[in-house]
């Protein structure tokens, strides 16, 4: 969440990022936050100066009953009663004006890093880099949903889409046999992977409430992309990054803590409201599906490079799969809503000829912190916020597909890259 202080002071800068984003009459929602801004420090400012009075005019009854003045005591009395009436007012009205000034600053997205390129839409994205070569398929090559029907003989296939329909619904497949080992190797894998730099392991709940909702700022924006329990009105999250990062919701961490480097595996849940047609066939979208999350917590002058350090994470384990990727650093307007800079990872998918998103590694900069409150203190003892970052690492179904359909032979198995054999136990899938 922006700051009103930081609006209030940088006017321009904040409509100008607003607008890199898309955002719409970006101009008037600044101005009404300045001006309610402005209110709320007028209505404190005269509460303030009433409380003095008050207290001025209580030592002051004080004085005159102690010189035995009761009199005008008394009659002093009848205007701590009016001075009383007038602060119990103003603070009425400083709660209201603070809640109406919150409700029109969480509206409000974060704003983009200066290196994030203007753009409306995905076709808008700058690759930045690509790497690793597309393979070659042999003759009747298949996309991974006709792939895994000829897999596994007898649990054929692998991976039912049908089974998981019957039991839940579409997106929620039922994987079997050495589909099933193989996402439970690349969890492990993914994990240890995670942990050699430098990440604690956490093992958090799947289900937040909507204060932690709120705090990583899925609330109020995603709220139609979650499932909701209304009984207990909590959330299934949609990505580990939220508990994780509510971990320390109302912390100031110490200083020699710094940086905070977490790591969780976690199923994920989303709604994928409107989602339809050929490019989100099989595993390509889900409404469950299973990530390992990485997090960082850090000094704003540090969280640059920390984010460059979590990228070139994401790229050693695309490389150690022997997958082709390219990273894209994402347009204003294709940006999420939190983030201040993202990079997207795409895996190349050669049996549908296409890239696929596996990965999405961003920079929040202070925006979530100041959601969380969460600080820490200077070495001049000042309290401040710190920059939250996290990244897939990874997204289990396109790296899956991708894996299947890339390393397709010619008699008709598919091979396992060989960093996963000692997690899985085998090196091809007949």
């Amino acid at each position: 969440m922006l700051q009103p202080i930081f609006i209030r002071d940088n006017k321009d800068l904040t409509i100008a990022g607003l607008n890199k984003k898309h955002f719409k009459n970006a101009e008037q929602a600044v101005d009404r936050i300045v001006e309610l801004d402005q209110i709320r420090r007028d209505t404190q400012q005269e509460l303030d100066n009433v409380l003095a009075e008050s207290n001025a005019k209580a030592r002051e009854i004080g004085a005159l009953m102690k010189s035995g003045q009761k009199e005008m005591a008394e009659a002093s009395k009848a205007d701590t009663v009016l001075l009383k009436e007038r602060s119990k007012a103003l603070e009425e009205k400083h709660k209201e004006i603070e809640t109406t000034l919150l409700d029109e600053l969480v509206k409000l997205p974060n704003l983009p890093h200066e290196s994030v390129p203007e753009g409306r839409t995905a076709e808008d994205n700058v690759n930045i880099l690509e790497e690793g070569a597309k393979p070659v398929l042999p003759a009747g090559a298949l996309p991974h949903w006709e792939l895994i029907r000829k897999l596994g003989k007898n649990l054929a296939p692998i991976i039912d889409f049908e089974l998981g329909n019957k039991i839940s619904g579409a997106g929620f497949p039922v994987y079997k046999g050495k589909a099933a080992r193989l996402q439970r190797a690349m969890i492990a894998f993914f994990l240890d992977e995670a942990g050699k730099a430098g990440y604690i392991e956490i093992q958090p709940p799947i289900v937040v409430n909507a204060d932690s909702g709120f705090a990583t700022g899925q609330l109020p924006d995603k709220e139609g992309q979650m499932y909701h329990d209304a009984a207990d009105d909590l959330y299934l999250i949609p990505t580990a990054e939220v508990p994780v990062t509510n971990l320390y919701r109302d912390v100031i961490v110490a200083e020699t803590d710094l940086p905070v480097k977490n790591v969780a595996y976690t199923p994920c849940f989303r709604r994928e409201a409107g989602s339809w047609g050929a490019h989100v066939r099989g595993l390509n979208r889900l409404h469950q599906f299973d990530k390992i999350e990485i997090v960082q917590i850090n000094k704003p002058e540090e969280s640059y490079k920390a984010l460059e350090e979590m990228v070139n994470h994401v790229k050693g384990l695309l490389e150690k799969l022997e997958l082709p990727y390219r990273i894209l650093r994402l347009c204003g307007g294709d940006m999420g809503f939190t983030s201040a800079l993202t990079y997207d990872f795409e895996v190349w998918s050669a049996g549908q000829e296409r890239w696929l998103e596996c990965s999405s590694v961003s920079n929040f900069e202070n925006y979530q912190a100041n959601r969380l409150k969460l600080r820490y203190k200077t070495a001049e003892k000042k309290t401040q916020l710190l920059h939250t970052l996290n990244g897939s690492a990874l997204a289990l179904p396109r790296i899956v597909a991708a894996l299947l359909e890339n390393n397709q032979q010619e008699d008709g198995t598919v091979r396992i890259p060989a960093v996963l054999v000692p997690y899985c136990g085998f090196d091809t899938i007949e």
